[in-house]
Parts: structure tokens; C-alpha cells; sequence
């Protein structure tokens, strides 16, 4: 019987151990970034403000732009967080929320797609009917379940997820400390 503990805490491996790339990085991600979130602000302010925009087209884009915010939220400022600290790491805890809005954000955001799909579709086959066929109610139904359809989503990956053995054995451990021991004793 091996001994087995409970994972606390996962470690990042990163994207680069050198310093000068990794300030580089980061300023390169702050940027990308940064720019999405003004993008997608002004794409909602200005559907907002302006009521000629107030169509289902454009409340469908508003919708996006909120899921896209949300999205890139969810890793962007944890990865520019790890790329200047020392301490490179999540806890099991923080992995599993985050993995949840990840798998949310990102199904309301496919459903979404989808649902503009839709749209454009009933406007090109029939331009008519659109303006019964896409009312606003109908819109915000729609707009409703696709959120629906991303916590749905993301509940059964979690679900899939929670059961996996995250387990840290305590020979690992300790051949890892072995092998780095080894490794000291040699360069020296």
C-alpha cells in the first residue's frame, strides 16, 4: 500500500525560467490584455448608449463582449501575477474554480456564437419575418440559454474531473529529493 496525500497545491512550470523574457512577457500579455478589455468595453458603451443599437444583433455582440471580458479575465491576471512572482502556483482549490468559470464562460461563449448564428441566419433567409421571428424577448431567452448551456457545461466537466485521483505519492517525493541531492553532491 503506497502512501498517498491529497494535492494542496499545483506548481506551474511557466513559460520561461529567464528573467528579462519573462518581464518581456509580461508586458507583451498586459498589453493583449489590457487592449481586450478597452475593445470590449467600447463595444459595450457604445451598444448601451446609442438606442438605434438596441437590436438583437447588437445585443447579442453586447452579450459577447461580457463573456469575452469575463473570459479572458479568468487566467490573464493570474498568469501575469505568476510570470513576476517567485511562488508559482495554485491551490487545488483556486484550480477547480477557475477550471469551472473557464468551462462556463467558455460554453456561454460558444452557445453565444451559435445564437448569433442563428440570428443572422433568420435575417438572410427571412427578412420579413425577422422582426417576430428575433424579438427582444425571444433574444434575452436565447441570450439566457446560452448561459444556461455554459454552467450546464461546466458542471458536468467538473463533475468528470472531481473524482480523478489528484494524489502526490511519497515516493515520488522523495525521489525527487534523492535525485536533487544527487545533483548537488555532484556539481560540487
Amino acid at each position: 500500500m503506497e502512501n498517498c496525500t491529497g494535492v494542496r497545491e499545483f506548481v506551474f512550470l511557466g513559460l520561461t525560467q529567464d528573467p528579462d523574457a519573462s518581464g518581456l512577457l509580461f508586458l507583451l500579455l498586459l498589453l493583449v490584455y489590457v487592449t481586450t478589455l478597452l475593445g470590449n468595453l467600447l463595444i459595450m458603451v457604445t451598444v448601451t448608449c446609442d438606442s438605434h443599437l438596441h437590436t438583437p444583433m447588437y445585443l447579442l455582440l453586447h452579450n459577447l463582449s461580457v463573456l469575452d471580458i469575463c473570459f479572458s479575465s479568468i487566467t490573464a491576471p493570474n498568469v501575469l501575477i505568476d510570470l513576476l512572482s517567485w511562488k508559482k502556483a495554485i491551490s487545488f482549490n483556486g484550480c477547480i474554480t477557475q477550471m469551472f468559470f473557464f468551462h462556463l464562460l467558455g460554453g456561454a461563449d460558444v452557445f453565444s456564437l451559435s445564437v448569433m448564428a442563428l440570428d443572422r441566419y433568420v435575417a438572410i433567409s427571412r427578412p420579413l419575418h425577422y422582426v417576430t421571428i428575433m424579438s427582444r424577448g425571444r433574444c434575452s431567452a436565447l441570450i439566457a440559454a446560452s448561459w444556461l448551456g455554459g454552467f450546464v457545461h461546466s458542471i458536468v466537466q467538473i463533475s468528470l474531473l472531481l473524482p480523478l485521483p489528484f494524489r502526490e505519492r511519497e515516493r515520488e517525493r522523495e525521489r525527487e529529493r534523492d535525485h536533487a541531492h544527487a545533483l548537488q553532491d555532484s556539481t560540487m
